[in-house]
């Protein structure tokens, strides 16, 4: 068996920033376990393999897998994998089957290997528990309980489709000296898979609203560059406090600059009458290789 993939840097313009990503294409006919093992192989944050859509009007299906376990939702795969099916169909409207349901992506083509893609969240934001053991909290991130929370924000657990711990903390300066306790992780995030996003306004950085860092414990991830995932959650606590009953915002968030990968994650949300209605996650993605997985026995 071989199969042909893709690779890409995802929220970025440049190669060799950013997010990577793996594209296996037209993966039909691989099992679970297959492409679970194939992800594990690549030991990239995510892997996203494509299929023949199920419905007529879809584009593809799509699987997503870190190396441990497969997610519902992501954000930086279905941006990978909306540039790469615009680009090979030169249409500006991409419609992905995932697990969580039809996701549907607006494409602008850049160059011949690059493109943006933005999608709306085919699953709001909505908080799932407050975090109230700051001690914990500050415990297995490695700061002080008083560098906890940021503005009107405070710790909470948030999902657009994956559980996401979000905690905000003082300011850049203490987002950059994080010192994650993996031993005692899950005594202060014990919801979903571990994941969480430590976040922080940046009022005096030109290009973006938020920093962000995050860190699993059960995806097999470490820290990650670039969370589309985490960023849709996180649109749900910024809803909460947008100082508007009715109206639109459209930030930015960078992540990954403390690992040498720098990712720009675009964010927009709308209320009306305080009700969050619209939510949706873009970025840019350049195709960086290309290659071809032999499976033959």
């Amino acid at each position: 068996m071989k199969l042909d993939y893709l690779l890409l840097d995802v929220f970025t313009r440049e190669p060799l920033k950013g997010n990577p990503l793996a594209v296996v294409c037209k993966a039909d006919g691989l099992l679970d376990d297959e492409m679970q093992a194939i992800a594990k192989e690549f030991n990239l944050s995510e892997t996203v393999f494509l299929q023949k859509a199920q419905g007529a009007r879809n584009t593809a299906a799509a699987r997503i897998f870190t190396p441990a376990v497969e997610l519902p939702f992501a954000g930086h795969p279905t941006i990978g994998a909306a540039v790469v099916l615009g680009l090979q169909s030169k249409a500006t409207a991409v419609r992905l089957e995932e697990k969580i349901g039809l996701v549907t992506a607006l494409f602008e083509k850049a160059d011949k290997r690059s493109g943006e893609a933005r999608f709306t969240l085919p699953q709001m934001p909505g908080k799932l528990a407050a975090l109230e053991d700051h001690k914990a909290i500050a415990l297995a991130l490695g700061i002080e309980m008083d560098e906890i929370g940021c503005g009107a924000y405070r710790p909470a657990v948030y999902s657009a489709g994956v559980e996401f711990h979000l905690v905000p903390v003082r300011d850049a300066g203490v987002l950059a000296r994080l010192a994650p306790n993996m031993g005692i992780w899950r005594n202060a995030f014990p919801h979903g898979r571990g994941g969480v996003y430590i976040f922080t306004e940046t009022p005096r950085e030109p290009n973006n609203d938020f920093a962000a860092r995050m860190f699993s414990s059960d995806m097999g991830l470490g820290e990650d560059p670039g969370t589309g995932a985490a960023a849709a959650a996180l649109i749900g606590l910024l809803a909460e406090h947008v100082p508007y009953a009715s109206g639109q915002s459209d930030l930015a968030i960078r992540q990954g600059h403390e690992m040498g990968r720098p990712c720009r994650i675009t964010v927009q949300l709308r209320k009306e009458d305080e009700v969050l209605t619209h939510a949706a996650i873009g970025g840019h993605a350049i195709i960086v290789g290309e290659g071809v997985l032999d499976l033959s026995r």
